[in-house]
């Protein structure tokens, strides 16, 4: 009976950290996307010129390909030049880690288009 409990306070306690684990994840992926709403919109389907994308549900492969193509300046049209400020510093570094990106690409693949 007592291995039972152990056993049962044990899964418990992960299922917990998973859980929470996802919470902190959307909470993070959400404050990222924070940065991105001042020229795609709060709901990624708004931009603030007509000539930004909108990006509400696109393709986690596809976003995550272009942020790392603007970081790398890959991708240089007009538009992209103000993304790069904010996706590197000025000596070229990255202002987030590959894990905030992957957070970020699936936060928007997953906004209702």
């Amino acid at each position: 009976m007592k291995k039972q409990f152990s056993k049962t306070i044990i899964l418990s306690a992960v299922l917990a950290a998973f859980a929470f684990g996802s919470i902190a994840s959307a909470a993070s992926a959400k404050r990222l996307y924070m940065t991105c709403s001042a020229c795609h919109g709060k709901d990624g389907k708004t931009p603030l010129m007509p000539a930004y994308p909108k990006i509400a549900g696109q393709n986690k492969g596809y976003v995550l390909q272009q942020i790392k193509d603007i970081m790398t300046g890959v991708r240089a049209n007009g538009q992209s030049v103000a993304m790069k400020g904010v996706l590197v510093t000025p000596d070229g570094k990255p202002r987030f880690s590959d894990e905030d990106l992957e957070l970020l690409a699936d936060y928007v693949s997953k906004m209702a288009p």
